[in-house]
Parts: C-alpha cells; structure tokens; sequence
C-alpha cells in the first residue's frame, strides 16, 4: 500500500469551509479564493489520502461517513493550532489587528456603533470594523461574517452568545394628539378599534403583536392603514399622530422621555432578555472579534444603566 501523503494545513482548512458551507462557492466566498482552487485542492487530498470525503453533485455537497469523522476531529485540531498561531502573530505584529465583520439589526448597531466602536478605536486602532445592517436574519457562517448581533430569541442555538446592554421591551406608542380622540386601549383586543401602524419584516410577513399578562399570552393582527418596514419610521409616524405603533423601547425611548409619545397597555409588556452578539462555536475566535468581546464586556455595565433614555 502506498504512503499517505498528508494534507497541508491549507487543504483541512479548505475542507473544513466547504464541509460547513455544503457549498464550493459559498466557502470560496468566504475564504476569498476560487472555487476551482478549492475543488483541485479537495480532489487531490482525497486522492492522497486515497479516501472520499465529498458526495458532489452539480446542485449540492454533502460529507461521506469519513468526511463526517474526519471534520469532527480536524475542527478541534484546527481551532487549537490556529490560536496559538494567532497568539505568535500578536507578539510579532506588535498588536491585534485585521477585519471584525458583523451582521446586525439597526438596533444593535446603533448601540455598538455608540459606545463599542469608539473605544475599539482608542485600545485597537489597528483593527477595522464592518458593520452590515439588514432586517432579515442570515447564516453569519454562509455570509462570511466573523459575529452577528440580533435579540436574544433569535440566535440559534449552536452559537456561542454574549449579552450586551440590558433587557427591554417592546412598546406600544402613540402620539398625545391621536388620543385626544380616541380611547386608550385597556386590553389588547382594543387596538382592533384603533389606527395601528403595521411592521412588515424583510419576507413580506407582517409582525403580529405580542402580549403577555399574569400568563395570559395575547398575539394580536392589527390592522391600520400604513405598514413600514424600520421601526425609525414607525416612531416617526406614531409622533405625526397616524396611530399606534408597536416597536422596541430602543426606538422609542426618547420621544417617550420628551413628551412627543405615550405608552399604552404597559401591564402587558413584559421584558425581553435584550441584544446579543453570537459566533459559532466551533471556529476559532479570530483576534479582532476577541478584542471586539473584550471591550464589549468591560462596557456592558454602563450599558445596562439608562441608554434607552440617554443615547436612542
């Protein structure tokens, strides 16, 4: 039988991107090489190996029972032997440096981009940081970004999750105006008598307000003659007097403070754990998110005292 050469540490790498991604493109993306690059590097560490890895087909990829043992084992390895290299290179460059890539809601970003961000450039000046906001969720690994940042019921359950900032609600507000004549709701099927500004999420589904009480859950489709798809839109409409809308305290927190808005059906409003930022738990953390973390948490107690009121 002949030797078995081994792969070089950019082949299990390669590997590793394509068996997660199930995708020769995406995982090209995401490494920034081509996907031809990629393909020859996988056959011929098969071929050395003298082993199938990969089931391909023209539509999909998908792991052979060997592929399946072989990722579980490499991960670890990897993710060790990348952090000690990473290790090295911070003493070598002097500092941590390179690229943090997050994808985040605009909530979340106005409250990284306020405090977090600022300091990650006075203690990291060498790191750059790419905030991506977009309404609908995406696969943080498929899109090629090292963390997301989202509410904490939307993280998926294989990542590792850090909170940030306190809990919070969502609220339902409208102008003083709009009630000088019409009747405050008292319970959440009132608001079917009511003007209500409609959320619209990114896949066309229009958000359903939720309401909780002693135990009692309440979902309510409201109806109203404007929907929007930003929840800064919304507060700015509910200030014009054009209804009720139903957003996070975040958006809401100042018009609140200065009059411009009012709360109602505030006993149905329980707290939400709050904002999060999440990577996967099976990759090594590179440096500039580590840092990023670090930061983060030693801020997170100023966070969780008053922002609402003094920062949105």
């Amino acid at each position: 039988m002949p030797a078995i050469s081994q792969p070089t540490l950019n082949d299990m790498r390669f590997f590793i991107a394509v068996a997660e991604h199930r995708s020769f493109r995406k995982a090209s993306d995401a490494l920034g090489v081509a996907p031809s690059t990629l393909s020859h590097a996988l056959r011929n560490m098969e071929s050395n190996l003298d082993i199938r890895l990969l089931h391909r087909t023209t539509r999909s990829v998908s792991l052979t029972e060997a592929g399946e043992q072989l990722l579980d084992r490499l991960r670890p390895a990897l993710l060790t032997l990348e952090e000690a290299m990473g290790t090295v290179e911070s003493f070598r460059t002097g500092g941590t440096s390179g690229t943090v890539r997050i994808n985040t809601s605009d909530g979340a970003a106005r409250l990284l981009t306020r405090h977090v961000v600022p300091e990650m450039r006075k203690q990291y000046p060498d790191v750059a940081i790419d905030l991506v906001t977009e309404g609908r969720l995406v696969d943080i690994v498929a899109g090629g970004f090292d963390a997301g940042a989202r509410l904490g019921e939307t993280v998926p359950l294989d990542m590792v999750a850090v909170r940030f900032g306190p809990p919070f609600r969502f609220v339902a507000v409208a102008s003083p105006d709009y009630f000088k004549t019409r009747s405050r709701p008292i319970v959440p099927d009132d608001l079917h008598s009511h003007d209500c500004i409609r959320h619209r999420f990114p896949s066309g589904k229009i958000y359903h307000w939720d309401f909780e009480k002693q135990g009692q859950e309440i979902s309510i489709d409201v109806s109203g003659p404007l929907t929007l798809d930003r929840h800064d839109l919304m507060v700015d409409a509910a200030r014009q007097g054009l209804g009720i809308a139903y957003v996070s305290e975040i958006y809401a927190a100042r018009a609140i403070a200065n009059g411009d808005l009012v709360t109602v059906l505030d006993d149905w409003l329980p707290e939400i754990p709050g904002l999060f930022l999440y990577y996967p738990d099976h990759r090594r953390v590179p440096p500039p998110l580590r840092a990023f973390i670090d930061v983060m948490k030693s801020l997170d107690p100023a966070l969780r005292t008053g922002y609402l009121e003094r920062d949105i």
